[in-house]
């Protein structure tokens, strides 16, 4: 059955949580379903997005009316983050969530990258999915060093975690990063809601990379933290390099309000914790009316309507996780496009790019003592301590020069 949000009448009004009702019971990281995680980390990273969309919304706008309109949704998508937030345990320590934010990367990639109909898009996202995949196995060897537990008890048997295109081999000039923009009145509605979601999830690890690096306990775990936070910060930029720059700001917040509408139903639909699941409810129907008002905002000051951004407002393809397995969809990309690295708006194997390419000079700059490249220390450590690295793979790696776990590869695209 088709779900229309715009055909739905919101059930609620402009109303707040009270500190009671802000401060929601934590989950226990110990029974917690993997899935679960991911679902909670995803949704605040769309409430991160939301908050700052209408902050800079807010910086370039000359009617009150309007400002104080989104200045009232912005205070609720606030709590709605801090309720999000409060269901982070807190025994479940810096690295222990890092793990859950790069197994998000890996299953949310994957899933858009499976269903997506436009093949530049599509390669966008197999070419980030790799990377994320990478720095999963970085964590987990991290992990594995310094607290003695296995990954597996926090990704279930869900993800795989072994090395793809090395973190040392991901940073790139900054200027490759910037692709062509798709046209969204003329792309699949799951481009729009993906493309946008992929970005929410990518600036969220961004911005929590920046903050936590300087709080982990020992100076490798800080300077893996800062390297991999730069290239999430590619990441943001390739992925928000995608999105339609045209529209007025209403026109974007509408799109903002539908993209948050679509993912907490998802969410909703999807989660199996009556708890967690009756929060993302709670937070859908207020997404749901923060959709209206944008509609009827749109309409007030600039005489159109929804119709005309949102032709069919009817959801998709609802997300899922968990209910099929990505990790053959993951191992193929790995094959295929290791070696692969950006080029402006398009993609190349390195061994085709010129010997004065800026991704050689920008690697030289940064790289050109492997000895101080933190990824490539956390493994090349784990190797001397244990003898070999850590992994979770249910097979032999799909690509021979990966499959030495005495030896951390530094060659493979680069």
């Amino acid at each position: 059955m088709n779900f229309n949000p715009f055909a739905e009448k919101p059930l609620v009004s402009d109303n707040f949580y009270d500190w009671k009702q802000l401060s929601v019971k934590p989950y226990n990281k110990f029974q917690i379903d993997p899935t679960t995680r991911l679902r909670i980390i995803l949704a605040n990273g769309a409430e991160y997005e939301a908050v700052w969309f209408s902050h800079r919304f807010n910086r370039h706008c000359d009617n009150n009316d309007i400002r104080r309109q989104i200045a009232l949704s912005r205070r609720q998508e606030q709590q709605q983050q801090k309720r999000i937030a409060a269901l982070k345990p807190t025994n479940e320590d810096l690295l222990e969530h890092t793990i859950g934010y790069e197994q998000l990367a890996v299953e949310l990639t994957a899933i858009f990258a499976q269903r997506e109909t436009d093949s530049y898009v599509k390669q966008a996202m197999n070419f980030a999915l790799i990377e994320d995949f990478d720095h999963l196995y970085r964590y987990a060897n991290l992990l594995d060093m310094d607290q003695g537990v296995k990954v597996e008890d926090l990704v279930g048997n869900y993800t795989e975690v072994m090395p793809a295109r090395p973190t040392i081999s991901e940073h790139r000039y900054p200027t490759d990063e910037i692709k062509r923009f798709v046209n969204f009145h003329k792309c699949d509605q799951l481009t729009v809601l993906d493309s946008s979601i992929l970005v929410c999830a990518e600036q969220q690890t961004m911005n929590y990379y920046m903050n936590q690096a300087a709080f982990y306990h020992n100076n490798l775990g800080k300077q893996l933290f800062s390297e991999i936070a730069m290239i999430e910060e590619q990441h943001v930029s390739m992925y928000g390099s995608l999105l339609d720059v045209n529209g007025s700001w209403l026109e974007k917040l509408l799109l903002h309000e539908y993209a948050e509408c679509y993912m907490y139903y998802s969410l909703w639909q999807d989660e199996q914790d009556k708890h967690v699941k009756k929060i993302f409810e709670e937070h859908f129907n207020t997404e749901l009316l923060h959709l209206h008002q944008a509609a009827e905002m749109l309409e007030k000051y600039e005489k159109k309507e929804w119709r005309q951004i949102i032709s069919n407002g009817n959801f998709p393809e609802l997300l899922k996780f968990g209910t099929s397995s990505n990790i053959d969809y993951v191992r193929k990309i790995i094959s295929e496009e290791a070696a692969i690295t950006e080029n402006r708006e398009e993609y190349s194997e390195v061994s085709q790019l010129p010997d004065d390419s800026m991704f050689f000079q920008y690697q030289e700059q940064v790289n050109h003592n492997v000895k101080n490249v933190a990824s490539h220390n956390v493994i090349d450590k784990r190797i001397a301590d244990e003898g070999e690295d850590w992994r979770l793979q249910r097979q032999m790696h799909p690509l021979e020069p990966m499959r030495d776990r005495t030896h951390d590869n530094t060659q493979v695209g680069r």
